[in-house]
């Protein structure tokens, strides 16, 4: 199996400590944090909170659904990239649990992902040094 990965050399930036809105999207939330804080790229440190429902996109591609309410988030991760002329876009995985004790993990669909209480998030804000980015060839 070949796989492209880019890589890219930079150094870590300012911690940003953020809380998402009940009945807001939690992709959709984490990006506005990054938009409202001048933040480009970060990396997603920790995030504690929990959702409504879930759903969560499996390797497969398969979406699965998690009944709420009160979906716990056990762990969470990802980052943020914004492009050139393009708009901030959080790519979030985790593993969350229903109030049946069913464990599940995958990457977070956007749009699908509401905040029941409220969700606290830190990031790690990422500058990329611009002119050592370079793609590599296979894996």
């Amino acid at each position: 199996m070949t796989q492209s990965v880019q890589t890219e050399e930079g150094r870590m930036g300012r911690l940003v400590y953020g809380r998402i809105a009940p009945n807001e999207d939690l992709v959709q939330g984490l990006q506005a944090i990054c938009q409202a804080q001048g933040v480009r790229h970060a990396l997603v440190r920790v995030g504690l909170g929990s959702l409504v429902d879930a759903r969560l996109e499996a390797p497969s591609g398969r979406h699965l659904f998690v009944a709420g309410p009160a979906v716990e988030v056990l762990s969470l991760f990802g980052e943020v990239r914004t492009e050139a002329d393009g708009p901030c876009r959080a790519a979030l995985c985790g593993v969350v649990v229903d109030a049946a004790g069913q464990v599940l993990s995958g990457r977070f669909v956007p749009g699908h992902n509401l905040v029941f209480a409220t969700f606290e998030v830190t990031l790690e804000e990422w500058l990329p040094h611009v002119s050592t980015a370079a793609p590599t060839s296979a894996l």
